[in-house]
């Protein structure tokens, strides 16, 4: 190849040298057929993955004037609310998206589920498998295989179905994708992506805040540290050392240099040097952690924030996410995909749920931190978007939006003067944060409306809508109360205690685990089982009228609007996987943080303190989606499986079986 034939490669848009190598290959007879026709014409689709936008709020910032291309995009084609999976949390709802049928086909139930062997909860889209022998040498240990991390979604995805076919296809960040799919198709994991440690998230404080002890804290961790002339030496963790008995964190060093008088500090970690002021984060700082000296070891990308130089001193750590350009686990199809996004575009996020969300429940973060962090978050996803959108020409495009949902999350306290964390101040400073998000993402729906023609087709998805988290149940609490769950002697109701402390399991009938989820103690299935199948179906009846008719005791408000059993709901080779009822509350009204990971607090019913004070997890009727379509839709009522036939209709690939969604077209 010359070197001007070379140049033209490399400015040449992807699909563009794509298709001409498939081209290539089919005069050869070596590649896959060419892409179908579509009855409806659909040569480009892009499908825009909006997590947590609801139908009220939307309409609403619509009829105020600041929504122009959400009015565009409707007035041109289709508005439906979208009904929303049960549970309606994220990764069961997009997998319900991806996969086109409910929880029972692709076996993604909530955030959290549980080994009924040995009943401990685990995350519920991916999970580390493999053999963990090892030979030892010495203070070493040699691993004899490799535990890798298995996605646990099952079923087929659309596009598996749409690159069968022919059509190419890009799928960024879509959630419950970690690692991804083994696929042809262009993709990067999103929700479900652990950092280095292997966490959803862990940030790291370091202060010499009297206030502050430390500590761990859900989702990170507090350091006191004592500055001796003017210098400190911090600690970032790393992951776990699988080559040492003990498997401990390996660290690396970063010093702090304050300047004496200025609100500025000098930091050094490994090869990077940066001068920071008060107020001030970092750009990316790539970090290496050696597990094994001068033969393993593995890099990670994290920012900091100096939050304060004196009195007290504080520097906020990211957690460390995945390195792309040297990804430690997979991260992207093809592999190289990741590493040739930080060729062309710099560093980005990696870790699946971004947004810091703990350290602003932590108090490390202030509100107004927390939006510079989240809008960095947004601006980089909106950079990356435009990157893409730029070079597709054809084939289906998804692109995932984040920071909508998890600040919806953390401002809904300034929109509701009913909330316990609601204040004046609160409202005035952050009031508008959450419709300024809507308005970001007017933008980016803008940007894509200004790319259609008339093969082209855009969908912009929401997974569910929001509501108030006011109040906490104590799912577990209230069944000890009323006799399904036993403890061996006086149980432990500490609010921080999890992992079902002393349960007798030889006596419990029924317990709480993850968000939404209620299992009966099986026999059989449950490693303890009590409950044979004789007695399952009146003790399951017996648990709906009772919860159902549970009242707050401050408000007298009903908590649950309906408790949902789950062979009623769920259909599939999987549907026996999951809980047995599923628990949907009223608004206002959400499990408690101790209810998720098996606690078993004093009181039934408190107030939710924690910023985090708007959720979905509520009965779904409450909490439908969006579905904005540029081309009309047939239906009146759509749910969220039935968005994978539609995308396989409109580019007239036929249906799979497993898919038991309806197409809209």
């Amino acid at each position: 190849m010359n070197a001007e034939a070379g140049r033209t490669c490399r400015q040449m848009p992807r699909r563009t040298f794509l298709k001409a190598a498939t081209g290539a290959l089919l005069a050869a007879g070596c590649a896959k057929p060419p892409a179908p026709s579509a009855a409806s014409g659909v040569q480009r689709m892009i499908v825009l993955g909006i997590d947590g936008m609801d139908p009220q709020l939307m309409r609403r910032f619509i009829d105020e004037g600041r929504l122009p291309n959400c009015q565009r995009l409707i007035e041109r084609g289709s508005f439906l609310p979208l009904g929303t999976s049960c549970p309606p949390q994220s990764p069961v709802a997009w997998s319900n998206f991806v996969s086109g049928c409910n929880p029972g086909g692709h076996g993604i139930f909530d955030f959290i589920a549980r080994d009924p062997l040995t009943m401990q909860p685990y995350h519920s889209v991916s999970r580390l498998t493999g053999t963990s022998s090892a030979m030892p040498l010495g203070n070493w240990r040699i691993p004899l295989g490799a535990a890798a991390p298995q996605n646990l979604r099952r079923g087929v995805t659309f596009w598996e179905e749409l690159e069968l076919h022919g059509v190419d296809c890009t799928v960024l960040r879509v959630p419950a994708n970690f690692p991804p799919t083994k696929t042809d198709a262009v993709t990067l994991s999103g929700m479900g992506t652990p950092d280095l440690q292997g966490n959803y998230g862990t940030f790291t404080y370091f202060t010499d805040d009297p206030k502050h002890r430390s500590r761990e804290v859900s989702g990170g961790r507090i350091e006191k540290v004592v500055l001796d002339q003017h210098h400190v030496r911090c600690q970032i963790r790393g992951p776990a050392n699988e080559f040492l008995a003990d498997n401990p964190s390996v660290e690396v060093t970063l010093e702090v240099d304050r300047d004496p008088v200025s609100r500025v500090a000098r930091l050094v970690v490994q090869n990077t040097t940066l001068v920071l002021a008060e107020g001030e984060w970092s750009d990316w700082i790539v970090v290496r952690f050696s597990l094994m000296p001068y033969a393993v070891e593995v890099s990670g990308i994290c920012r900091v924030l100096l939050k304060g130089v004196h009195e007290p001193f504080g520097l906020y750590v990211s957690s460390v996410n995945i390195n792309p350009a040297e990804p430690s686990a997979q991260i992207s199809t093809p592999p190289d995909y990741a590493r040739q996004l930080v060729r062309e575009i710099g560093y980005f996020y990696t870790q699946g749920m971004v947004e810091d969300t703990h350290a602003l429940s932590a108090g490390v973060l202030t509100a107004a931190e927390y939006r510079q962090q989240a809008l960095f978050v947004h601006d980089e996803r909106l950079r990356f978007y435009q990157h893409e959108l730029q070079r597709f020409q054809q084939g289906f495009l998804f692109y995932y939006f984040s920071t909508l949902d998890l600040s919806s999350h953390m401002f809904w306290r300034a929109l509701d003067p009913g909330h316990p964390q609601f204040t004046a101040e609160l409202a005035q400073a952050h009031g508008d944060f959450i419709g300024s998000l809507y308005e970001r993402v007017d933008q980016a729906i803008g940007e894509t409306l200004a790319t259609l023609d008339e093969q082209s087709w855009l969908m912009v998805v929401s997974d569910h809508g929001f509501t108030s988290f006011r109040r906490q149940f104590n799912l577990n609490s209230w069944l000890l109360d009323h006799g399904y769950l036993q403890t061996t002697g006086p149980a432990q109701r500490a609010a921080v205690l999890t992992g079902f402390p002393d349960v007798d399991w030889s006596r419990t009938r029924a317990y709480g685990l993850g968000i939404n989820g209620l299992y009966v103690n099986r026999k059989g299935r449950e490693v303890y089982g009590t409950v044979g199948s004789g007695d399952a179906d009146r003790l399951i009846q017996e648990l709906v009228s009772g919860l159902e008719a549970v009242r707050d005791p401050e408000t007298g408000e009903r908590v649950i609007e309906r408790v949902f059993v789950a062979r009623d709901v769920y259909s599939g080779p999987y549907a026996e996987a999951g809980p047995d009822l599923i628990v949907g509350y009223r608004p206002n009204y959400r499990a408690s943080w101790d209810t998720v990971l098996g606690g078993i607090p004093r009181q039934h019913v408190v107030d939710n303190r924690d910023p985090w004070s708007g959720d979905h997890c509520v009965a779904p009727m409450f909490v439908p989606g969006v579905l904005l379509s540029s081309r009309p839709l047939r239906s009146s009522a759509a749910k969220l499986e039935d968005l994978a036939p539609t995308i396989l209709r409109g580019f007239g690939v036929s249906i799979p079986d497993e898919m038991t969604g309806t197409p809209l077209i």
